[in-house]
């Protein structure tokens, strides 16, 4: 179909980020990543040219929410989410994993359930907050970015970070430290990263987002991008569309 055709039918989209690195994150006046990436070879496809604008995460969330035709990527999937936005992916997938200074995972280890009573650090609003939170882990303690997060956990503020596996390397490194100051101490959850659009878009609009991102992962080039910035990791190769219960 070409490009003005597909144009016409998706209207355009506010369409955000966050700071989350490598899978998106500013430089300069500009967003880069994977899934920015992903999204601006969406875009090329379909037509589109609005900007993809990097903000804190709890804005975009709020705007995905209570906003018409709003695009926030990457959204992890969750059963609560599903019911509040229309979900298309997945764009990458992760772990949900807690992880404490080098040196102090064994200690942890031995303190058998009673880990749980430990203040653990998260991204404000995040999943891995609420993933924390399923887990038994009350006592958390939020900031605005991982980075802060990352500090704080370093500065031993706390023993626990709860992040996820794909971006601990690249938030480390953001903060002049490397993934060998810090060391994994459990897996809480698998997690599936997705587009999520306001549920107030047209399913006309989410219909041709849908068939750029099959177009990009038939032809192989959704492959090469998730392969230039996560090398070590599969990429994922199916294309899920979860509409939330009563979108027309």
């Amino acid at each position: 179909m070409p490009n003005f055709i597909m144009q016409a039918q998706a209207q355009e989209l506010q369409i955000f980020t966050e700071d989350w690195p490598p899978i998106s994150f500013g430089s300069g006046n500009k967003a880069e990543g994977m899934a920015v990436e992903v999204v601006q070879a969406m875009q090329a496809h379909i037509g589109s040219s609005q900007p993809i604008q990097v903000v804190p995460w709890a804005r975009g969330y709020k705007a995905l929410l209570e906003e018409p035709n709003t695009l926030l990527f990457t959204v992890g999937r969750s059963e609560e989410r599903e019911k509040l936005m229309v979900l298309l992916g997945p764009i990458a997938i992760s772990t949900t994993s807690l992880y404490t200074r080098k040196g102090n995972a064994a200690r942890l280890h031995s303190m058998g359930d009673e880990i749980q009573k430990l203040k653990v650090g998260a991204y404000r609003s995040s999943i891995f907050a609420d993933t924390a939170r399923k887990k038994g882990f009350q006592n958390i303690e939020q900031a605005p970015t991982p980075q802060i997060i990352a500090n704080m956990l370093l500065a031993k503020r706390f023993d626990l970070w709860v992040e996820g596996s794909l971006v601990v390397s690249s938030v480390l490194k953001e903060i002049g430290h490397s993934a060998d100051d810090v060391e994994k101490v459990k897996v809480l959850d698998s997690l599936e990263l997705y587009l999520a659009f306001s549920t107030s878009t047209p399913a006309s609009t989410i219909k041709v987002w849908e068939d750029a991102l099959r177009w990009l992962k038939k032809e192989g080039h959704f492959t090469r991008i998730h392969q230039k910035w996560l090398p070590n990791e599969p990429p994922p190769m199916a294309v899920i569309r979860l509409d939330p219960p009563g979108k027309p």
